[in-house]
């Protein structure tokens, strides 16, 4: 304690982490469940992760320097950027198509927007969005020798009968769904190697329970409630562990830039995800969602600090008039 306390003006107490610090520990959290990908999916997979992680870095590079900004590649996020953008692809993506969504997601969302802290949507996501509506062909693409060509959480949105059948029809269970024997995207099938890196992020206390408790909570509640199925364990342990929804709670929600850093505000943004998440994939045309709520309570974090914000001692008092 005696290292972080200083005489002297405010702050008084003063953090040892620094982004690349905390940019360090994304990766290294990133690393089971992406091993995992390329093990399942072979050489093109980890060539996608290079070409998103190589073109994220030369395109935040390449920015600053026309831009004579300081160059700030060496804080790592450009590479978190690149790891979780290729981790939600398919397998299957071509090389070129990613590197055009790490520009995007590098120079539109996050440089043009002033650079780290300043992007108001988390740019792997939005990036994935783009490509979604670019290239949606390629993006829904997750046919492999090995694998279904279609997804676990699209064969329960469209199949009937129970969720075991459903599965067993596609030679699946809950359990392949958790170790990651399904196709996907290759970040995401995995629920195992996600949890994973969650532990290690929240031992480091990189990020705070309270957002993907509260989204993964919420969002159970919700589909039990209006999933059509009632509170069916298999049911409710198959949307948890199918799609994206574990990497998007630990991963992208918890994004610094995009997310509240009130405590209460955590605590409403992870409701506001499930709600959301929840609303996508019962009602809209896709199995998923993930994506597209994250980036949609992306815009709400400016209004939910505004209302979670500790008040001051004494604000809003008033003096008993006599």
């Amino acid at each position: 304690m005696s290292n972080l306390l200083h005489v002297s003006s405010s702050p008084h107490i003063r953090s040892q982490s620094s982004t690349t610090t905390l940019m360090s520990d994304v990766v290294i959290a990133l690393i089971p469940a992406t091993a995992w990908g390329v093990y399942k999916f072979g050489w093109h997979a980890f060539w996608l992760v290079m070409a998103c992680v190589i073109s994220s870095i030369a395109t935040e590079y390449a920015y600053q320097k026309l831009m004579k900004r300081p160059v700030t590649i060496h804080d790592m996020s450009a590479m978190v950027t690149g790891i979780l953008l290729a981790l939600n692809l398919p397998q299957t993506f071509p090389i070129w198509m990613a590197v055009v969504g790490s520009v995007f997601a590098i120079l539109v969302v996050k440089q043009v927007f002033g650079g780290i802290g300043q992007n108001f949507m988390n740019p792997a996501l939005a990036a994935r969005c783009f490509l979604l509506i670019s290239f949606g062909a390629q993006m829904t693409d997750f046919a492999v020798d090995t694998v279904s060509g279609a997804t676990p959480l699209a064969l329960i949105k469209n199949g009937t009968g129970s969720v075991e059948a459903i599965l067993a029809g596609d030679k699946l269970t809950v359990t392949d769904l958790f170790l990651g024997n399904i196709g996907g995207s290759m970040g995401e099938i995995s629920t195992l190697m996600i949890l994973i890196g969650a532990a290690y992020l929240l031992i480091r206390k990189v990020i705070s329970w309270r957002t993907p408790v509260m989204y993964l909570a919420t969002f159970t509640v919700f589909m039990g409630l209006f999933g059509g199925r009632g509170f069916d364990l298999t049911y409710l342990a198959a949307q948890l562990c199918g799609g994206g929804i574990m990497l998007g709670a630990f991963f992208m929600a918890t994004d610094y830039a995009t997310s509240p850093i009130t405590k209460n505000g955590k605590l409403v943004y992870g409701v506001a995800l499930g709600l959301v998440t929840g609303i996508f994939r019962i009602w809209s045309g896709s199995a998923e969602g993930v994506s597209y709520a994250i980036i949609f309570c992306n815009l709400l974090v400016p209004l939910i600090e505004k209302v979670t914000l500790p008040r001051f001692f004494g604000q809003g008092v008033t003096k008993n008039a006599k």
